[in-house]
């Protein structure tokens, strides 16, 4: 390996990568260092992966996640649930096989129930770390909407901290979708403010409330603002726009500060509803928790870094793995379950994947790493 550092600006170092170039070397491909890692045995892919999250993480928890992954963590968990399978496998073929060789043991149905329950529960624990990884990689989106001048915009300008949004008490101030990051507990969330909802002829403000209704097609979770001093038309008009949407909803009732009434938050039949000051701050942390509860974030101890192919393979993998609990009278079937579950979970450490996998993955790295 040659190392060289040069002085000067950028046109120094472009002049030096320009005769380097010119003796014969190469710039490298995105991701080649991780992928020859990769390659030659030095890192599996689950762990060749998490370099990528770990220098493209938004908050300290997603890079300590990355980090646990980088270090082998995920791949073991996962390596460990693989080797049990493979025992399983060759006791169950060994029997279909070899009946009437000596030490074949005959398989007993309870046996085979008791240990894929076993292997069933480790796999959907990990997927449950594995899950968290995943929220801490995408973050969530989160949408903020309701009539206008219900305090969507105080209340981005709240939960992030700074003034990012224009907040009067002219209607239809905002016109356009206003998007900020930030975190809550070290989980990334996307915030959108969006146009208020309401019949208007302002060509402008149509435009913004098409894009707020486009919002709500993209989200991940939706917080619903209800001015608690508003008409009831007006609350009326923002609750028929979601009647049929079937995106998690938080239903914030603003403004306490001018009812009187105390923070709180309640949870009846699947409905969440907090009641807060945008203004004051009164009930922020409430609404903080909420969030966090819809989109699915738990506090665990040990969270793996995962990406959604990942996730996708510990869910295919659970669901053969439960099929297979109802096949334990049919070995052929039975054996053929575990078969498929092992090449599930082969693709998340890359002992098994193909080619056309391998070059989507390395070429969303940065640069040569």
């Amino acid at each position: 390996m040659l190392e060289l550092q040069g002085h000067g600006g950028p046109a120094v170092m472009q002049s030096i990568l320009h005769r380097c170039i010119s003796l014969g070397a190469r710039l490298a491909q995105p991701g080649e260092f991780s992928q020859r890692a990769f390659l030659n045995g030095k890192l599996d892919l689950a762990q060749a992966e998490s370099i990528a999250d770990l220098i493209a993480a938004t908050t300290q928890q997603a890079a300590k996640s990355a980090v646990r992954s980088l270090n082998g963590e995920f791949s073991r968990a996962i390596t460990s649930v693989l080797e049990k399978i493979i025992r399983l496998r060759v006791f169950v073929e060994a029997s279909l096989d070899f009946p009437e060789e000596e030490g074949v043991v005959t398989v007993d149905s309870g046996r085979l129930q008791t240990d894929l329950g076993a292997l069933r529960g480790e796999l959907e624990h990990i997927q449950s770390l594995a899950t968290q990884g995943n929220i801490l990689r995408e973050g969530a989106q989160v949408v903020l909407i309701g009539a206008p001048n219900a305090g969507k915009s105080s209340l981005l300008n709240l939960l992030s901290g700074e003034e990012v949004a224009l907040v009067s008490d002219i209607p239809g101030t905002t016109r356009d979708t206003i998007r900020q990051a930030l975190q809550i507990e070290g989980v990334p969330i996307h915030l959108v403010d969006t146009a208020g909802i309401r019949e208007t002829e302002d060509v402008l403000e149509q435009m913004g409330i098409v894009r707020a209704r486009q919002s709500i097609d993209k989200a991940d979770l939706i917080i619903l603002l209800i001015d608690e001093t508003s008409a009831v038309t007006a609350k009326n008009m923002v609750a028929a726009e979601m009647q049929d949407c079937a995106t998690p909803t938080i239903f914030v009732h603003n403004k306490i500060d001018l009812t009187g009434a105390p923070a709180s938050i309640e949870r009846h039949g699947g409905t969440t509803r907090v009641f807060l000051s945008a203004k004051t701050g009164e009930g922020v942390e409430l609404l903080k928790e909420a969030i966090l509860s819809a989109v699915g974030w738990r506090r665990e101890e040990g969270i793996y870094m995962a990406r959604t192919r990942h996730m996708d393979a510990i869910s295919q993998t659970v669901t053969a793995l439960r099929g297979a609990e109802n096949l334990c009278g049919q070995l052929e079937l039975f054996a053929e379950s575990l078969r498929y579950a092992q090449n599930e979970l082969n693709q998340i450490t890359g002992e098994f994947v193909a080619d056309d996998l391998l070059g989507e993955i390395f070429g969303k790295f940065c640069i040569g790493k």
